[in-house]
């Protein structure tokens, strides 16, 4: 799952998974969250010596993005996502690919795994292992991983401070925006039926180590590229958020979205937004020493 975690970036004592988590937001998921990096299928080829051949097992794979961007570097994709409406995405834009038959879906928690999937060369991570219980899914990948494969951490880098100077429309007012949810939903981050009142933990260098991954091998891979979006478009990556899933506001869905919609007006009255590609990080651990 991937995308732009806003302010509240950072699971919490306490809090416990349930399926209510993205309910309701796989639909908006494709086109409200921004891509990785261009290039990224590229870099991952060079470092891990991909030539089309070998299993993918894309762990939290949301609506298939990640899976079916390396597709073209594996013999079979398999992707992970426990929420039912992500899965539905994702078999729905393979189909629409042509690659029904080299991409598989599996609605099922990362905690519920091996489930019988064999072995694989690669695991991706695309922005998800933080929502997992991560000592429990790290051993069983290890595990699931033939010697010498790589579990691959993907996320957008978090540091950057594009400027957006010399682009030809305003920013979206994501701060605003996020502000407007708390009025809706409360001060505290919901996620689920729950809350999350210290965000998502840090630190899967310290899981994937005490499990026995050697690494990792950081590699960046660089955006910047002028992005152009609709209020429609911004809308969608509202309603992507887990923060902000629609079902968490109820009867006052279409309110909010009322209260959204006015705001991006106020920001760009043309309906338009420029945006930067954030860069790609990419974080290789390795199953032992041997090469995939």
């Amino acid at each position: 799952m991937t995308g732009h975690q806003g302010r509240w970036a950072g699971v919490s004592a306490g809090w416990e998974w349930d399926d209510s988590l993205f309910r309701g937001a796989a639909a908006y998921y494709r086109r409200g969250r921004l891509p990785y990096a261009p290039g990224l299928a590229d870099v991952l080829a060079d470092v891990l010596k991909l030539d089309g051949h070998g299993r993918l097992i894309d762990v939290g794979c949301g609506p298939g993005t990640l899976a079916l961007g390396l597709a073209h570097l594996f013999s079979e994709v398999v992707g992970v996502d426990a929420d039912s409406g992500m899965i539905a995405e994702a078999t729905r834009d393979a189909a629409g690919r042509g690659m029904a038959g080299k991409a598989r879906w599996v609605r099922a928690r990362a905690e519920e795994l091996p489930a019988g999937l064999g072995a694989f060369g690669v695991a991706t991570f695309g922005q998800s292992f933080h929502w997992m219980d991560r000592d429990l899914v790290a051993a069983t990948m290890r595990d699931m991983l033939r010697p010498g494969g790589a579990l691959v951490h993907i996320a957008d880098v978090k540091t950057e401070t594009p400027t957006l100077d010399g682009l030809p429309h305003p920013p979206a007012p994501h701060a605003a925006i996020e502000e407007l949810v708390r009025r809706y939903l409360g001060p505290v981050r919901r996620a689920g039926r729950s809350v999350l009142p210290h965000g998502t933990p840090g630190d899967e260098a310290a899981v994937l180590t005490r499990v026995g991954f050697t690494g990792p091998d950081r590699h960046v891979v660089p955006g910047g590229q002028p992005l152009e979006r609709t209020s429609d478009d911004v809308v969608a990556w509202v309603f992507s958020m887990s923060y902000a899933a629609p079902h968490l506001f109820g009867a006052r869905g279409e309110a909010f979205e009322a209260d959204v919609r006015r705001l991006l007006r106020e920001a760009s009255p043309s309906g338009w937004f420029s945006e930067r590609q954030p860069s790609t990080e990419v974080f290789v651990w390795r199953n032992g020493p041997a090469e995939v």
